[in-house]
Formats: C-alpha cells, sequence, structure tokens
C-alpha cells in the first residue's frame, strides 16, 4: 500500500515520521514460535512445542489519523501495524535508550488499583515513546537487519477506546484503548502506547456477555472484567468478536486452551523502580510479564515484549538492561548465577527472533513465495537454490531425493550463509509465480500438486518437472546448441534473470566460451557488466544436471533477440496517490519532488537521489494504464498518470518536455508486452490494458492492449495482428450494464469493452467518448458515417428528405433563432446519439442547422486554398470545359469533403426536382447555398452560378448511376404521395411526433437504452420482415418454436397489441401517439393460440364476460366506472354483446374487421382480474373520425388466450402464424462482413446504403402501401 492516499480518515495514531511512501511492499509476515528447551532457576523442564500458526484471513479496521501529511501517508492494508522503513542514519536517531530512572509506582494492571495509577511507568519518560521513536506507525517495512515487532505485526481482531472498571468494585471507570488479536486482549493507557497495561489471554476466556447499559464482561476462569462502550453497536461488535475470537472462528491461539504459555525459562525478576517482584516468562522470542505466578497460570499479565527489537546487556552484580526502541528494561536477579541463566535466556530469545526468520521474512516479501512453487502449502521454509524456487518441507525432501546435481536444497532458516544478498535478490526478483512461469508453463491441471498429496505423488511430480523438465516453456531456440549459448552470453549482460533461467534449463551451455580473452565464461561476463544477480544464478549451476526429455523434432533455428532492458532514472514531482479520478487542477505546491528510477521492470521513487530505501516501488506488471495529460492541465505543464491494478493513480509532471517524454516512452516500454510493441511507436494519450470481448464468442474475455491516438483507437488483441478503430465514425457508442461495459460499433460491427477495474476504465470511457465526439471546426473532425459524410449533414438531409419537400421555401425561411442555436450545439456535442423527430424538431430549424454548420466551417467545404478556382470555373462560358475543370476539381478535394459534396449536391438536385410543391428551383437554391458553401457575402451570383452548375450538371460531374437516381427519385415520390393521401384521408387528425416518419426506434424484449434499435421503415415493410431486421442486427437466429413477434406498445394504456407478420409497419407509425412504440419479444402463447384453434372447427366464440367503457353511454343504463358481466357472441362478421345468455336483442353490436384487440387493461379502471383485454374501435363512416374504448375482463389467463386467438383468426381468415416459420418470410438481404479486419465482430444496424435500397424497394409498386392501409 501506499504513503500518499489521500482522502481516507483512520482511527489510530498517526506515524511519527511522513516520509513513507506508496506502494510499499506489504509487511513481513509473523513467524510460529520455535520450540525451546524450557529451563527455570530450580530445575529443567521438557519443552511443549506450541500450536504452529495458520494464515490469517485479513479483516479490514477502521483507523484515525487525525495530522497526516498526505504526501507521505501510508495507508494501512491490513489490521496490523509495523515500522517504516529507516535508514541506517534514523535508526541510530531513533533507537537511542533512555537512562533507567527511579519510579514512584507498580507496573501492575490497574485491576489492582495501584497508589498512583494516573503516574505508572507506562507513562514515566523511560516507557512512553520518546521523541523520535516509533509510536504504532501504521505499515511498512523494518530495515533488513531488524525483525517487526510482533507486539504490533500481531493480526488486530478489533481495537477502539473503551471504558474499564476495576475487579473490586469501584464505581468509576478508566479510559482505555483496548486491543484484540487471536491471543490476548490487550488495554493500554492510549492509543500511542506500545506497551500495555493489562493483557487477558483468549485461551482462559470463558464467556462474555453483555451486562446493563452498554456495556460487557469478560469472564476468565477467577476473573471478570468489565467494560463499557460508547454506543450500543460498539458493545455489541465488541461482544460478537469475543465470543467468535474465543469459540475459534479466527485464527487458532498459539496457546492451548485453558493451559499456560509453554516457557523456555521463568522466574521472578525485580525491576528498577517497583516496590516488588514480577513473575517473568521467556517464550520463544517473546518477554511477558506478570504480577506473580499464579495470574501466569489463569493467563492474565501485565504486558510482553518483542524481542526481535531488543537488546540484551549486563550492568552490575544481579543487574542487567533489556533496552527495546521503546524503553529500557532494568531487571534485577536474585543472584548473579541467576542473572547470567537470564541474560542467556533472553539473549537466544532475541536470536531467535532475528537469526530464524531473517532470511524466510525477507523471501516471503514477494507474495507468490509465500507458497510452495509445487504443491502450494503456506509459508515454505526451503528453496532450491539453483532453480529459483520455494518449497515446503515436504516437497524438499523429495528434492533432496533427486540429487544435488538437480536440486540443491536449503534452508530459509538455518541455512544462513548460503543467503547472501545477491540470492535473496534473485529470489525476490523472480519469486515462486515468475519462475512457475517456466518450470509449470505446460502443467496439466489433473497432474498439478495439492499441500495434501501423499508422497508417492509428490515423488512424480517433481521428478517430471526437474528431473524430466516435462512441463517447462521451451524456449524458441530448444534444440539450437550453437544459438543457445549465443543467446546466454547475450543475456546475462542484461537484467533478465528469467530469461537466463529459461535458457540454462532449455541446454545452454554455462561453461560455454564466449571468445572473449578477457571474459571466458557467462559468468565472467556477467560479472564484468555488474549483473549481479546473473552471476549468482550462474554460480549456482555450473554443474546443475540438466533436464533430460527428447528433443522436439522439426524446430527451425531461430537467431536470438534479447528482450529489452529498460532503465531510467531522474527527478520527478509527484502528488499524493488517489483512488479516484483526478477532477481537478493540481497546484505546484501539491506536488513533492522525488528521484525516480525505473529499471528491470521496477518503478521506484526515493525522498532524494541519496536514500536507498524506496519510499515506494510499483512493477511494470501492476501498471495497467498510461495517460498522457494535455500540457498545462497541472501546475507542471508536462504530467501523465499511472493507474495500478490496485486501483491506485499516481500523478507525476515535470516542467522538461525532453524528461517527460524519455519518461512515457520508458515506462511504456516496460509494460507494454512485445506482441503490442507498434503501439510505442505512436503519439499515444493514453496506452494501457483492457478485457474485451468480440466476435461470436461472448463468453470468455480476452485481453486487449490499447492505445488512443487522436480519434483513432488502436487495438492489439491475443493472436491478432493489430487493429484500428475510426472513433468519429462509430455507429454506436455506448456505456451499459451499469458502467461496466463500452460497447463500440463500426461498419455494423461491435466491440465490448470491459470494466475489470473502475479507475482506469472510467478514464478510458472519457478519452473515448471525448475522442469519438467532434474534435473541431473542419469536416474531417466530425463525427462521420461510414461513407465519410459528417452525421449532422447526413441526418439533416434525411430528416428533409422525409419531412421537408413539401415544405415551401424549404432553405428560405429561417428557423427560430434559439432553437436552431440549441440543435446546432446538440449536434456539435455528439451528433451520433441525435435523432430528428417531426414534432420534436421543425423542418425550418433543421435546414438552418445545416446552413449554419457549412456557413461555420473552418476551411468550408470547398478548402479556401481552392475556393477561387471554383469561383474562376463558374465564369467559364464553354460547358463542356466548365463540366471538365468541374470533375478536376472535384477530385482535388480531401476525401471528406467530396463525399459530403456530393451528397448535399445530391440532396438539393432532388430538392429542385419536386420544386413544385416546395418552390425551390435550381436558381433559388443556388441563391441560399452559394454564399453559404464559399462563405462570401453575397454581392454577386458567382458563388451562386458555381452551386447552380453543380446541381444543373450533378449526374456529369459526379459520374451518378442514372438508374440509381431515378430509383432514389422514385422513393422520394412515394413519400409525397403517401403523405398526401394521409393528409387527405384524415385531414383533422392531429399530428404527432411520429407521423411520417421513417426513422423508428425500435426495442428489443424491452424498452431500454440498450436494447434500442433505429430501423428506417420502407413502406413495404411487414411486421415479420422488421423483426428479422432487428434479429439479424443482434445476430439472433430464428429457431423452431422461437415466435418472434412485434408488438405496439401504449405505455399510457398499458396494453400491447400483437401486429400481424404481414402487417405493414408505416401506416402503424403514422397512427400511434408519442406515449406508444414498437417492441420485438417472443409471443409465449402462440403455441398455445395455434394448439386451440387447430381444435376448433368453427372459430366463433361466445361466453360471459365482464365489461366496462370508457366513459357511460346514455341509453345504456350502465354507471360509470363500474365492470358488468355480459354476454358476448364473436362471429366471423362482428362482436355482439347481449345483456344475458337468453336475451334476443343485443345491446351492442361492431364489425370484427374494424376493431383493434389489444392484451392489458390500464389499472386506473379497476379490473377485477388482471387477464382483460382493450377492445378499440375506429368508425370511418362519419364525417368526423371516431374513436371508442372498451374493456373485457376474463376470469383467467386461458379463457383470455381463447378470445383473443379466436379475434385473431377471424380478423386475419386464420392466418395467424405462416405454416413455415417466421424464417421464410425474410427477404433477401445481404450482411455486411462480420470481420473487423481480424477480429470477429458482431454485426448490429445495417449500413445506410442498406437501409436506403430496403426502403427504394416498394417504389416498383408505389400503390402497394396504400392497398394495405387499415
Amino acid at each position: 500500500m501506499e504513503e500518499d492516499s489521500v482522502g481516507t480518515c483512520y482511527n489510530s495514531p498517526p506515524p511519527t515520521k511522513t516520509g513513507t511512501d506508496e506502494m510499499q511492499e506489504d509487511q513481513t509476515p509473523k513467524i510460529p514460535p520455535r520450540t525451546r528447551m524450557p529451563q527455570t532457576p530450580e530445575h529443567n523442564q521438557q519443552s511443549v512445542p506450541p500450536d504452529t500458526q495458520p494464515a490469517v484471513p485479513s479483516r479490514r479496521i477502521p483507523l484515525h489519523s487525525p495530522d497526516v501529511d498526505s504526501n507521505d501517508y501510508e495507508e494501512p492494508s491490513v489490521f496490523y501495524s509495523t515500522i517504516p522503513p529507516r535508514s541506517t542514519a534514523e535508526l541510530d536517531k531513533s533507537l537511542h535508550v533512555p537512562k533507567p530512572r527511579q519510579q514512584h509506582s507498580c507496573l501492575y494492571s490497574d485491576d489492582e488499583l495501584l497508589d498512583d495509577d494516573d503516574h505508572t511507568p507506562w507513562q514515566d519518560d523511560g516507557l512512553s515513546s520518546p521523541k523520535g521513536s516509533f509510536s504504532l506507525p501504521h505499515t511498512g517495512r523494518l530495515s533488513t537487519h531488524i525483525k517487526e515487532d510482533d507486539s504490533q505485526l500481531s493480526t488486530v481482531i478489533k481495537m477502539g477506546w473503551l471504558d474499564k472498571n476495576p475487579p473490586q468494585g469501584v464505581l468509576y471507570y478508566q479510559r482505555r484503548w483496548v486491543k484484540l488479536d487471536v491471543d490476548y486482549l490487550r488495554y493500554f493507557d492510549n492509543e500511542k502506547e506500545v506497551y500495555s497495561k493489562g493483557i487477558i489471554s483468549t485461551a482462559f476466556i470463558t464467556n462474555v456477555a453483555g451486562v446493563g447499559d452498554l456495556k460487557f464482561e469478560v469472564v476468565t476462569g477467577n476473573r471478570t472484567f468489565i467494560f463499557r462502550a460508547e454506543s450500543e453497536g460498539e458493545r455489541n461488535e465488541w461482544v460478537t468478536v469475543l465470543q467468535d475470537c474465543t469459540r475459534g472462528h479466527h485464527r487458532r491461539s498459539t496457546i492451548n486452551p485453558g493451559s499456560p504459555l509453554v516457557a523456555d525459562f521463568k522466574g521472578y525478576l525485580e525491576l528498577r523502580g517497583l516496590r516488588s517482584k514480577l513473575f517473568t516468562v521467556v517464550s520463544s522470542d517473546k518477554v511477558f510479564l506478570y504480577k506473580n505466578i499464579d495470574d501466569y497460570r489463569i493467563g492474565v499479565g501485565i504486558t510482553s515484549i518483542e524481542m526481535n527489537v531488543g537488546n540484551v546487556k549486563d550492568s552490575d552484580r544481579r543487574s542487567f538492561d533489556l533496552t527495546t526502541p521503546y524503553r529500557t528494561f532494568s531487571f534485577i536477579a536474585e543472584s548473579e548465577q541467576l542473572r547470567e541463566q537470564w541474560v542467556e535466556a533472553m539473549t537466544n530469545a532475541v536470536a531467535e527472533a532475528l537469526s530464524n526468520s531473517e532470511v524466510a521474512e525477507q523471501i516471503w516479501v514477494e507474495p507468490s513465495n509465500s507458497f510452495c512453487a509445487d504443491c502450494g502449502a503456506p509459508k515454505p521454509e526451503w528453496a532450491a537454490i539453483n532453480l529459483c524456487v520455494v518449497i515446503c518441507k515436504r516437497c524438499a525432501g523429495e528434492h533432496r531425493g533427486l540429487g544435488p546435481s538437480i536440486s540443491k536444497v536449503r534452508s530459509l532458516k538455518m541455512d544462513k550463509k548460503v543467503w547472501t544478498e545477491e540470492l535473496i535478490q534473485v529470489f525476490l526478483l523472480l519469486g515462486n509465480e515468475r519462475s512457475n512461469s517456466f518450470w509449470a508453463a505446460n502443467l496439466p491441471p489433473s497432474e498439478d500438486l495439492t499441500p495434501s498429496s501423499c508422497t508417492e505423488e509428490r515423488r512424480r511430480f517433481i521428478t517430471n518437472k526437474y528431473r524430466q523438465g516435462k512441463y517447462r516453456k521451451y524456449h524458441p531456440l530448444y534444440g539450437n546448441q550453437k544459438e543457445l549459448n549465443n543467446a546466454l552470453c547475450v543475456n546475462v549482460q542484461g537484467s533478465d534473470v528469467l530469461e537466463t533461467l529459461s535458457l540454462i534449463f532449455c541446454g545452454a551451455d554455462v561453461n560455454c566460451p564466449t571468445d572473449m580473452a578477457n571474459c571466458p565464461s557467462p559468468l565472467s561476463l556477467a560479472s564484468a557488466h555488474s549483473q549481479h544477480l546473473q552471476a549468482e544464478l550462474i554460480s549456482h549451476n555450473l554443474n546443475t544436471e540438466l533436464p533430460q526429455l527428447e528433443v522436439v523434432s522439426g524446430m527451425e533455428p531461430k537467431h536470438y533477440q534479447p528482450p529489452p532492458c529498460v532503465s531510467y532514472n531522474g527527478f520527478l514531482f509527484k502528488t499524493a496517490s488517489m483512488a479516484r479520478a483526478i477532477t481537478e487542477r493540481k497546484g505546484k505546491e501539491e506536488f513533492s519532488r522525488r528521484w525516480c528510477t525505473l529499471n528491470d521492470g521496477i518503478f521506484s521513487y526515493y525522498e532524494s537521489d541519496k536514500n536507498a530505501n524506496p519510499n515506494g516501488t510499483l512493477k511494470a506488471s501492476e501498471i495497467v494504464c498510461l495517460a498522457v495529460d494535455m500540457q498545462e492541465k497541472h501546475g507542471y505543464e508536462y504530467t501523465f498518470e499511472l493507474y495500478s491494478e490496485s486501483e491506485r493513480l499516481y500523478l507525476f509532471g515535470t516542467d522538461d518536455p525532453e524528461k517527460h517524454k524519455e519518461w512515457v516512452k520508458s515506462i511504456a516500454k516496460s509494460f507494454i508486452p512485445a506482441t503490442a510493441e507498434p503501439l510505442l511507436r505512436l503519439g499515444f494519450e493514453r496506452i494501457g490494458r483492457l478485457k474485451c470481448k468480440d466476435g461470436l464468442n461472448l463468453q470468455t474475455s480476452k485481453v486487449g492492449w490499447f492505445a488512443l491516438v487522436g480519434s483513432t483507437l488502436h487495438v492489439y488483441l491475443e493472436d491478432s495482428k493489430g487493429e484500428e478503430i475510426h472513433l468519429r465514425k462509430l455507429n454506436e457508442l455506448s456505456i451499459q450494464q451499469d458502467n461496466e461495459v463500452l460497447v463500440l460499433v463500426e461498419r455494423g460491427r461491435t466491440l465490448y469493452i470491459e470494466g475489470e477495474r473502475k479507475l482506469d476504465f472510467a478514464g478510458w470511457c472519457g478519452s473515448i467518448q471525448t475522442a469519438a465526439g467532434s474534435g473541431g471546426d473542419t469536416l474531417s473532425q466530425q463525427q462521420l458515417t461510414e461513407t465519410d459524410i459528417p452525421v449532422i449533414v447526413l441526418s439533416s438531409i434525411d430528416y428533409i428528405t422525409q419531412c421537408g419537400l413539401m415544405s415551401e421555401g424549404i432553405y428560405r425561411k429561417s428557423g427560430v433563432n434559439s432553437r436552431v442555436a440549441a440543435l446546432y450545439e446538440r449536434f456539435r456535442r455528439d451528433a451520433r446519439s441525435l435523432r430528428l423527430k417531426e414534432g420534436e424538431n421543425q423542418v425550418d430549424d433543421v435546414s438552418n442547422t445545416l446552413k449554419r454548420f457549412f456557413r461555420e466551417l473552418e476551411d468550408g467545404l470547398f478548402t479556401k486554398h481552392n475556393a477561387t478556382s471554383w469561383l474562376t470555373v463558374a465564369a467559364i462560358q464553354d460547358e463542356k470545359a466548365k463540366i471538365s475543370q468541374y470533375k478536376h476539381l472535384v477530385n482535388k478535394l480531401p476525401h471528406v469533403n467530396k463525399a459530403t459534396l456530393q451528397a448535399l449536391i445530391n440532396h438539393l438536385y432532388c430538392v429542385q426536382r419536386f420544386s413544385e410543391l416546395n418552390q425551390m428551383n435550381l436558381h433559388n437554391l443556388a441563391i441560399v447555398f452559394g454564399p453559404t458553401l464559399f462563405q462570401t457575402d453575397g454581392q454577386d451570383y458567382t458563388a451562386g452560378q458555381a452551386i447552380e452548375d453543380l446541381i444543373q450538371h450533378y449526374i456529369l460531374i459526379f459520374e451518378v448511376d442514372e438508374q440509381q437516381l431515378n430509383k432514389q427519385l422514385e422513393e422520394i415520390k412515394a413519400i409525397v404521395q403517401m403523405r398526401e393521401k394521409l393528409n387527405t384521408k384524415f385531414p383533422t387528425h392531429q399530428r404527432t411526433e411520429r407521423d411520417g416518419h421513417f426513422i423508428c426506434t425500435v426495442y428489443l424484449e424491452e424498452k431500454d437504452e440498450t436494447t434500442e434499435q433505429h430501423v428506417k421503415i420502407p413502406g413495404s415493410m411487414t411486421a415479420a420482415e422488421l423483426i428479422l431486421e432487428v434479429l439479424d442486427r443482434r445476430n439472433i437466429a430464428v429457431k423452431d418454436k422461437d415466435y418472434w413477434s412485434c408488438w405496439e406498445v401504449c405505455d399510457k394504456e398499458e396494453m400491447e397489441r400483437l401486429l400481424h407478420y404481414q402487417e405493414r409497419v408505416l401506416p402503424i407509425l403514422h397512427s400511434v401517439g408519442t406515449e406508444s412504440h414498437l417492441l420485438i419479444k417472443k409471443h409465449s402463447h402462440m403455441e398455445a393460440m395455434i394448439v386451440y384453434l387447430a381444435s376448433k372447427a368453427d372459430v366463433s366464440k361466445h361466453g360471459i364476460i365482464k365489461f366496462r367503457e370508457e366513459r357511460s353511454i346514455l341509453g345504456l343504463g350502465l354507471p360509470s366506472g363500474n365492470f358488468h358481466d355480459r354476454y358476448f357472441v364473436l362471429s366471423f362478421t362482428s362482436l355482439r354483446m347481449y345483456k344475458e345468455v337468453r336475451s334476443n336483442r343485443p345491446e351492442r353490436e361492431w364489425p370484427v374487421k374494424n376493431l383493434k384487440v389489444y392484451q392489458g387493461i390500464k389499472k386506473k379502471v379497476r379490473p377485477p382480474t388482471c387477464w382483460g383485454l382493450t377492445l378499440v374501435y375506429e368508425s370511418k363512416k362519419q364525417e368526423k373520425p371516431e374513436r371508442q374504448q372498451w374493456y373485457l375482463c376474463c376470469d383467467g389467463q386461458s379463457e383470455m388466450r381463447e378470445w383473443y386467438a379466436a379475434f385473431l383468426s377471424i380478423q386475419y381468415e386464420g392466418d395467424v402464424w405462416p405454416q413455415d416459420g417466421l424464417q421464410q418470410s425474410q427477404v433477401s438481404r445481404v450482411l455486411p462482413d462480420t470481420r473487423h479486419g481480424n477480429v470477429s465482430l458482431i454485426p448490429l444496424r445495417g449500413s445506410e446504403n442498406e437501409m436506403r435500397n430496403s426502403v427504394a424497394a416498394f417504389s416498383q409498386d408505389a400503390l402497394a402501401l396504400f392497398r394495405d392501409v387499415r
């Protein structure tokens, strides 16, 4: 964790030194006590092996740090605290030993009501933490020669302030800072104290229960302790965790329940300043102080002293001192002989605390070394030093069986001499994880070991793994001895130790000649290049017997290219690390100067270039994203951000552009793999690793390497070549599934980017969305379609074609300025997501928005460089020469400008073809668009003449296919005719936002932004064709018994109607209101309906149904608002309603063909059951169309289903569902290529041309649409 965390508040004392930086390695794990022979002044006792300590599952505790420098604060990641790393000079200053002095009161627990409880030795200068000493800092590591204080290291389950009542019944309470770990409940005068006033062994606690208001009691064999919390919740939490601890829900205690602590040496000692002696116990690497031997036997003591920070020395005669960084304990023994025994016992405890754990703790700093490389057992204490793996005791026995020529087994705790600093660094650098990436690269899961594997399984596995090399990762040069030797000689000159391990155990000869007189061997080469870790690895393998397995045949020799060794250092300025994105500008005062280094895949930063211990480190493998900020975004002109796997963000800055560039390049090179190396050559704004899904396989995620450059996203997926996604050409860009998936759709294909980590994913989403928007005022910087036409242009043209060709004076009339400005800004912000709708957007507003866009283009449509040439050509009199020059100028335009010009002129050509309706002939359009497109003042007609020429000679200049153009005109003509006919047929019909709107929003399965589809609806499209169009986009195959259907859903009325599969969609869009929408979903009851209809010879139906009208009708005698039983008869021609079964004359009668039957009844009318139908009757015989609505309520679902099936069968003459299934009704369509380069992607939507062609399909019979208008 880190020093530079911000915005976090903790409930523990502040560190005395604020120099620890984030990214610090995890704390050294606690070592179980080693068994020793106990000694007493009276006689020797046989030692009892204490319980071993299994690993503790970590739990977080809120800690509080009121005054912490955020720039040098290290956030705790575990419950226990440790001492931060310090230089030797700092230790010399902070570990000074105060001189012993006379104390005025005893050391006993406050349970005994000491004479002067407020001035106990714990509060004296001799015991309290002196200025500059360690006072329970939060996290960090000791220097390698000092083991961490276990009083701080023990996993704290809970801690906080409590009031404690002495057991003698005194009414007043004493404020105590209380800590609970698996072995002891400890209480202190305050949270800064290291040594407690009292300890209670959890092994002796028999009961914990709440007693009275806010109080609880802790009961041992013959003592009861009363504590009081500040709140009921706090009290209950203390009771719960204490009960869990004493019942074994947490880690097992190292003390057997009900048994005294196993002692190596014990007896009474006098502590200077106290009036009586204390019973003192030396146990393993700790010293415990008790009031007397009885308290020792019942597990109630005063404090414990960790000997890993202790030092014992003689004083005079019977005295000796035990010094720690926190105080000096001056003991007096009963005799000189006993003093010598006490000194020896405590010295042994110090030696055990240091010597037994020093190497192991250093090796275990690398997390993967905390588990056996072969079976995964925790806390392995052995290692094969030549194979670079840390192993457990059981596996070590099998390694010895291989012989020292294959595996050189050494103990982490007993073979201290072999563990040089270089060898330790090799094991820290590689770790079991990286070593196994070679040794177990091809390990089948079925052959893997577990901690419980038997001896025979271990022997077989270890033999296969190391003697035969069965599971190793074969080097590309395997079998080519010459190239292997050459590669070894090259690699040992660099820092890649894993590569050297791979080369050696794939056959490279460590004793091969180098043909260099001064460096005859790889070992001397490594030493000459100061690669001490390489030399260490080679020295342990000079006589190693290599794995013997058959050489793989057919392997071609390859020439070796050493992996890049990235190294760089220098000063940078760093802010505090963050757990959330940077939203505000960071001033220079928020940065701190740090000496930074990048070497061997580790990025480190120090307080200064003179410090040996880094404030923080970050492995290259932990970096997931590097973002380069814009200049002057923060106080320092050039900054970059690093994102780690642990969801931390680090901001670094400098004012030197060259240093900034080199740091960005070096860091990126350190964590980007070779397969994505081309990304490093780009001028990226953001680069990193993301998970994504693509193609038809959406079950498994791939790891992708991404780089954002301008508006282009470069992608390297696993086993694929690089791809480019042009973000401004995306058909769709959305964030789905609660901001965890970014969906990119380009050319009918899609890529799903997953948010594995929230912090860097949010940064990617923001950057990609910004890059996908309009980036400037030139055409090429706009959001583009796949045909390279700005979305704003194509959307406006399509809308005016559909809704504005009949508008008189189109493009000449002005829109409302405020609406035009708002629409223009919406287009500029994100044109892709804007859907123009009639009724919501006025035609004149859209036309003026389009003109404003062209007028404000930075370089103009014709480009400033060539605009004069266009105007010159307009003055040419020879028509043939003029057309030739125009064609030449068109071809000189940039691609986006050319495509946009052709689309616009095509549109204007169509507009003037319908000038009898809109009064905009060729000349009028030229007057409007000449000054707009050439951005002139319009004082003369030269610009207008150029536009007039382009429209008039459109076919020749742009070499247009006349047959295709005629189809387009027929399509537009059909649209105009349909609109005229609809307006004539329903002259008083109130227009809604969907009237005449041919780009329709359709939803798949549910109404949600993530399921909506925008489909261009041609007049001939049926419901079946719409269904298949949408399913094709989502790549959903239609199977047997999949009754995919199209529904008209009315949210306001809470009802839905099934569209017949042959029903035309376009008239439905013109008739529904704004509260309705189209939904594609499966019909869950269609099969049951088909079975029911097949079983009936006559589809007519009759029965009693509860009935209600929308409003009361005069003459019927029905009170408004109630349902009444009525007898209904449904026949081939009509639906008749009778008051009762015996009635001869119907009360009402409706033609079946004029009824629309919806499923569902709105709750507002209070239907007696939920199985209802809503009937809508539209009368077309009157001069004014009339619409009436009734409700029919059935007693059950099956009854409603039967009535609904009967209605459908009668209305569509028995053709409820296609006999051959929905698939046979699919219109022929050409799907776009489903490959995105080498990336398989899912088709989501058709192209503009495809939709335009489908619209034009019905132009062959323009009247077909109107024959089916119901």
